[in-house]
């Protein structure tokens, strides 16, 4: 999962970003419209019809480690769902990118 901000072709001005959402197996990927402010509630309010009513919940997200992924929110929610909440650091080099 990986927020992209900056306009969104072909959508509505009210929206400043995008969320990218690519399934690791099956290489299925989702672009949700969303805005750069959103905060984590925002996020779970988007995921949950887009992505958690469909798929069910992700028993591993892999993040560039987004403030939105920090958040107590995300820790509480698989806390009540009895599931472990794991990160994966990606690290990119500067000069790479």
């Amino acid at each position: 999962m990986d927020w992209v901000a900056g306009p969104v072709p072909g959508v509505k001005e009210r929206f400043n970003a995008f969320l990218s959402i690519v399934n690791r197996y099956s290489k299925c990927e989702r672009i949700l419209t969303c805005h750069k402010e959103d905060t984590a509630m925002d996020t779970a309010l988007l995921l949950w019809p887009n992505i958690i009513s469909t798929c069910g919940i992700p028993k591993m997200i892999i993040s560039d480690r987004d403030s939105k992924f920090i958040s107590e929110f995300w820790t509480n929610l698989y806390d009540m769902l009895g599931k472990k909440l794991h990160f994966l650091l990606l690290i990119i080099h500067q000069q790479i990118v």
